[in-house]
């Protein structure tokens, strides 16, 4: 309290004015029109910047709500893809208790959650990530990965509330891809060097592939479903002792700038790598 005289006494001149002005400010807006319109528009003028900060501000501080909001959307719109469906053969009479279907009685094959990146390497041989979803919000291993403007990687590894998922920058990673423009199917893997590309091998020399050709999961994955954007063709390298092309691809996603990524469901993934897995018992 002692304080706040203390304030008052050394700045009394200038408190005196600075209430005097005001003083004089709303008598003359009282007693003129002209002033008390010009003094209103001043007082608009100088609310309307003082909220437009203000938004400002909180629309920067909202950003994280926001781009949670617009995952979570995108992961319901990619749930409604007619490719997330598949129709079942017409020659037999197929029950499926536990699939949902869409309006034409197709049966669900993949669904897609979203899960936030909480840890990221890239400069190692064998890079993983680090997702903040794990078995109690439906994660399980062998569930595919995938970002924004492509694919990100697989899950290997599961705990109750996290998942560990092997980065397509990872020596071991390899995930069948093909040619958008023709359908030839090779393996992408990466080489070690720079997280920017990947190399799609086994693609045969009868295909007239370019730069810039666009590559895509192929329908041989049983983690990913097909389609999926995986990078564009960025150079080409012919095998002399081979009849393969070896091609460098500039990766679709950006694995620098990774925050939120999909995870996508195989509902007959278990099923399908059990008969790729089985081997034939001779009698």
């Amino acid at each position: 309290m002692k304080n706040i005289f203390l304030f008052i006494q050394r700045n009394f001149n200038f408190l005196g004015f600075l209430i005097l002005e005001i003083v004089c400010i709303v008598l003359l807006s009282n007693s003129s029109k002209t002033h008390q319109v010009f003094f209103s528009e001043m007082a608009e003028e100088s609310t309307g910047k003082f909220n437009k900060q203000y938004n400002n501000w909180r629309y920067y501080f909202s950003l994280k709500e926001t781009n949670q909001q617009l995952v979570e959307e995108n992961a319901r719109l990619r749930n409604m893809l007619p490719a997330n469906f598949g129709g079942p053969d017409s020659s037999y009479k197929v029950l499926v208790d536990s699939l949902m279907k869409d309006s034409l009685g197709r049966s669900r094959k993949y669904s897609v959650m979203p899960a936030k990146v909480i840890g990221n390497t890239l400069t190692l041989q064998n890079n993983y990530l680090t997702l903040e979803r794990g078995s109690l919000q439906g994660v399980k291993k062998g569930m595919a990965v995938i970002g924004s403007n492509g694919i990100v990687g697989v899950v290997v590894a599961v705990s109750e509330n996290n998942s560990k998922v092997m980065s397509l920058l990872h020596r071991s990673s390899k995930v069948s891809a093909m040619l958008k423009k023709d359908n030839n199917a090779g393996s992408i893997e990466w080489d070690g060097a720079d997280p920017s590309y990947l190399i799609l091998k086994n693609i045969p020399k009868s295909s007239k592939v370019n730069k810039g050709d666009t590559v895509l999961t192929s329908t041989y994955s049983a983690n990913f479903p097909s389609h999926l954007m995986v990078g564009t063709v960025y150079s080409v390298v012919a095998d002399p002792s081979s009849n393969f092309f070896t091609l460098k691809v500039k990766t679709g996603t950006n694995f620098f700038a990774l925050q939120y990524v999909y995870l996508v469901n195989n509902a007959g993934y278990a099923e399908q790598m059990t008969i790729e897995n089985s081997t034939e018992k001779n009698p």
